[in-house]
């Protein structure tokens, strides 16, 4: 998980390419031509899974029959290594088939220029609002009351896990993704939240689960979906509150945290036969509230989206065909099996998800996100080594 509030540096990189190339092609070399070199702690992919690397903005512009553009990396790591990840990419020599060069312009901290911003904007409100009488007392009571619960934030564990304050006393915890996380429900009163930090589980989270009551509450998004997966793997997991998809822990409201928290299901509900999450149920059945879904779903118990995607499922699975489908759920296309990277440079940018009678492996999963695709959906996934952050695997049953 990612947050622009944690952004120490800003890399700016140029690049010139001898040919037209798009942005997708730009991203594509940056992830595979420094995939590897740096070793699994620089990974971008992990780093950027776990929230330590931002997003990755490219801009092109095409003349004469050559590229140049620029590349925004927002980092959360340390100096040295965005420095040591600034270079990497220097090594980058080319663009799909065309040569290019890049190079590092400049690194801006990020946090001198926010500092900047907030001596300027004191200036004004030294000038203007104590003059005009706009400070309210209330606005600054409510404040300083926010800020001393944000303070009772602790550090628990050889890891030094951001925590609150009743996580060791309490007979029962809540574990979410990170530092913004456990702020945002301490903001609300609730104590007893700690972050995991990512997906490489440590060991005190791991001990907690064995002695306490543990419920999971992450992000509703791939980011979330793995951690779960990992904490599924090597603790002892209650039970899962459900966040809407696409919605982030540390931006909910206090009724958006409260509901899932009250309706969170026994982790025996979202697990397969084989014991791993089944993430067809976890992904399309249980993200809605259980009490709604009853009172507005038919008689099979799905929404008429839901009944869509299925309807959809079934049909291929039968014909072995791929299928690609608008945001409702509708058919735009379908294509062989056989002719797969055909289908993604027709179906690329316009297509929403993609459905398949067959195993999908990790050269499609890269070729459905450079094509931006939101889903895919297929009866089995094999040699997945890298899921991006922003696809979802639904698995066909």
């Amino acid at each position: 998980m990612y947050s622009p509030e944690t952004t120490k540096y800003q890399i700016h990189i140029e690049f010139e390419a001898e040919g037209v190339v798009e942005k997708s092609d730009v991203i594509g070399a940056v992830f595979g031509q420094t995939e590897g070199l740096l070793g699994e702690d620089l990974d971008l992919r992990d780093l950027q899974r776990t929230g330590r690397i931002g997003r990755i903005d490219v801009k092109t512009a095409s003349k004469k029959g050559n590229t140049k553009g620029e590349i925004l990396i927002y980092s959360s790591i340390d100096r040295a290594e965005t420095a040591l990840l600034a270079a990497s990419l220097e090594t980058i020599e080319r663009i799909g088939p065309c040569s290019a060069v890049f190079s590092v312009k400049k690194i801006e901290d990020i946090r001198i220029s926010k500092r900047k911003k907030i001596v300027d904007r004191a200036k004004e409100i030294l000038m203007v609002s104590f003059d005009e009488g706009l400070i309210d007392t209330n606005d600054i009571i409510d404040e300083v009351r926010e800020y001393s619960r944000i303070e009772k934030i602790i550090e628990i564990g050889k890891e030094k896990l951001p925590a609150g304050p009743n996580v060791e006393d309490s007979d029962a915890i809540i574990i979410v993704e990170g530092r913004a996380d456990v702020i945002n429900l301490l903001k609300y009163g609730i104590k007893n939240v700690v972050a995991v930090e990512g997906t490489n589980i440590p060991e005190t989270i791991i001990e907690l689960c064995r002695t306490k009551t543990a419920t999971v509450f992450l992000d509703g998004d791939r980011g979330g979906d793995l951690i779960l997966s990992e904490l599924l793997q090597v603790a002892d997991i209650d039970f899962v509150a459900i966040s809407p998809r696409g919605r982030s822990v540390e931006d909910m409201s206090r009724k958006e945290i409260i509901k899932p928290l009250r309706n969170k299901v026994p982790v025996e509900v979202i697990l397969g036969r084989d014991g791993e999450v089944d993430f067809n149920v976890y992904s399309t059945a249980i993200y809605e509230d259980r009490e709604e879904k009853k009172d507005t779903a038919g008689k099979n118990g799905n929404t008429g989206s839901e009944d869509k995607l299925l309807d959809q499922m079934k049909n291929v699975k039968k014909s072995g065909h791929i299928r690609f489908l608008s945001k409702d759920y509708q058919t735009l296309n379908e294509y062989p099996s056989e002719n797969m990277e055909t289908a993604f440079s027709e179906e690329s940018g316009r297509a929403y998800g993609l459905i398949t009678g067959k195993s999908i492996n990790q050269k499609v999963i890269d070729q459905a996100a450079m094509s931006g695709l939101e889903f895919i959906a297929a009866p089995d996934f094999q040699g997945i080594i890298k899921k991006p952050v922003s696809i979802r695997l639904l698995k066909i049953p």
